[in-house]
């Protein structure tokens, strides 16, 4: 039986998660990654090389069978040389669609999904146009990159757009409309290679300071919500054509789903699936990424899923929580930044709470938030 070899665009945690995933199933991993300390360097082959070193880049086309991502802001001409020797999994599609928020809001409405009001700003005659469109209470974020909270400004009066579009570079950006949400919500949904998909539990989750803190599966939600969540998952899914592990990302309000934004790779908010699932986002993104079957996504009991930023508890205090489990990824710590993870299963909702507080209050006292 030949292996598979799955190239792996990005080399940062989750494309360790994604290498730690391959190994058991027999598949070898090349990540390319211009730093020399990338994450997964631990869990396959890796080419250290700038993203426009298109020499570097045919090599490792040339070095695997079929070529993914772990974040989504690969340079379009490092795609493309890449694209033109290998398939690219889950496929340009998902990355052209999301990686510009306008066409991603535009794809979403398109698809059925729900999305607030949104308008387009690029010249200072479209600040007004935005206004009127959209409300004078909304957020300003750029068209493209921007993560983790970066990149955007919250919009209070009519008075505040202009100057944020000023803070933002007047880069391209979009302006959407407030949601006042209850709750801010994801769904994690794999699509295999033969169009079969599975979608996880929908999860809750928590932010600091823009960054993911906490994702608790699965989400304290009315069934009739986490079944039109699911419901979305698939509409993204099949409107993309996506092959692979993607997020959507929601806001609940008023006993609604709002979309937010779509992650096209393995995403955060899943990172409890390691421990909580029956196939973790991890495996079953391989799993379609090499043309396999995909594996069961149910969860047999809660779980949840705590961040580490910017500084690491010591690893016995967070095994001594029962339940707990802890993944470091190699990353000097430095304010902001995902150092690490600890995952939490519990027989009940009531012991995985217990549980939570206790990982909780431990981060805390390590985070070191920007």
């Amino acid at each position: 039986m030949s292996t598979t070899t799955v190239g792996i665009l990005g080399g940062g945690q989750l494309g360790q998660m994604l290498g730690l995933a391959a190994i058991p199933l027999g598949i070898d991993c090349v990540f390319y990654d211009p730093s020399p300390e990338a994450p997964a360097r631990t869990v396959g082959r890796h080419i250290a090389a700038a993203w426009n070193d298109l020499d570097a880049l045919a090599r490792f086309a040339d070095m695997v069978d079929v070529v993914t991502f772990e974040f989504e802001n690969v340079p379009t001409a490092s795609l493309a040389a890449v694209a033109a020797r290998k398939p690219v999994r889950p496929g340009l599609r998902s990355l052209e669609q999301t990686c510009d928020r306008i066409r991603e809001k535009e794809f979403l409405r398109d698809a059925g999904v729900p999305v607030q009001p949104f308008a387009a700003v690029s010249t200072e005659a479209d600040l007004a146009i935005a206004l009127a469109t959209v409300g004078t209470h909304g957020v300003l974020k750029t068209r493209s990159l921007g993560y983790d909270g970066k990149g955007q400004r919250v919009v209070r009066g009519a008075a505040e757009l202009a100057p944020a579009w000023d803070a933002l570079g007047r880069s391209p950006s979009i302006y959407e409309a407030f949601v006042p949400f209850d709750r801010e919500v994801s769904v994690v949904a794999t699509r295999a290679l033969d169009g079969t998909s599975v979608v996880y539990p929908i999860v809750e989750n928590l932010h600091t300071q823009g960054i993911l803190f906490r994702s608790t599966a699965p989400a304290a939600v009315p069934d009739a919500l986490a079944r039109a969540a699911e419901r979305h998952a698939r509409q993204v899914l099949e409107g993309l054509g996506h092959v692979g592990t993607l997020a959507l990302e929601m806001f609940v309000a008023d006993g609604t789903l709002i979309a937010n934004e779509i992650a096209p790779r393995v995403h955060n908010s899943g990172h409890w699936t390691i421990q909580g699932a029956r196939t973790s986002q991890f495996e079953n993104h391989m799993r379609a990424v090499a043309g396999l079957p995909l594996g069961d996504a149910g969860a047999p009991e809660p779980a949840a899923m705590v961040n580490l930023i910017g500084g690491l508890p010591p690893i016995g205090e967070i095994l001594a929580i029962a339940g707990a489990t802890a993944q470091f990824y190699g990353k000097s710590p430095r304010p902001g930044r995902k150092v690490g993870h600890i995952n939490i299963v519990a027989p009940t909702r009531e012991m995985l709470v217990q549980r939570l507080a206790d990982a909780e209050h431990l981060a805390r006292q390590h985070n070191q938030l920007a």
